[in-house]
């Protein structure tokens, strides 16, 4: 089936509500994720046919971004579907002049962690019991626009 990446529009909200449900114990709400479909934020969903398979999110202030979220349905992970969405969200903010986007990652997540890493993220700080459900340790990352 062929895989898609669109821009994040009103109408994928609802099947991304569900997919945070899915992925987080901390998921946020149709109502919060409203938010990266208003400027100056964004977001991207991969399509495989018409459904949502994963989806990332930044939120943006002046010069510096932060991503939100990103989620892949567990039947579509290790596709390289988070990989796809880390590189097209920094596209984005390389095209919008953004110096700097931040991200937190739990701690115990190493596979997220050398994702970033490899995407060109550098581990900047430690936010003490950042994730709750399981309480956790969030690692801030950061990557900066050379370009």
């Amino acid at each position: 089936m062929e895989v898609r990446v669109v821009p994040l529009l009103p109408t994928h909200l609802a099947e991304i509500a569900v997919l945070e449900r899915i992925c987080f114990s901390e998921p946020w709400s149709e109502g919060s994720l409203s938010l990266l479909t208003k400027e100056p934020n964004f977001g991207v969903v991969v399509l495989c046919g018409d459904q949502v398979v994963a989806y990332g999110g930044m939120t943006s202030v002046l010069d510096e971004g932060s991503i939100t979220n990103i989620a892949t349905h567990p039947d579509h992970r290790r596709e390289g579907l988070g990989r796809l969405i880390v590189k097209v969200l920094l596209a984005e903010a390389k095209q919008r002049g953004l110096a700097t986007v931040f991200l937190e990652v739990r701690e115990s997540n190493q596979p997220a962690r050398a994702l970033y890493v490899a995407e060109g993220f550098s581990e900047v700080g430690l936010r003490k019991n950042f994730y709750r459900q399981p309480m956790e340790h969030a690692v801030q990352m950061m990557w900066t626009n050379h370009g």
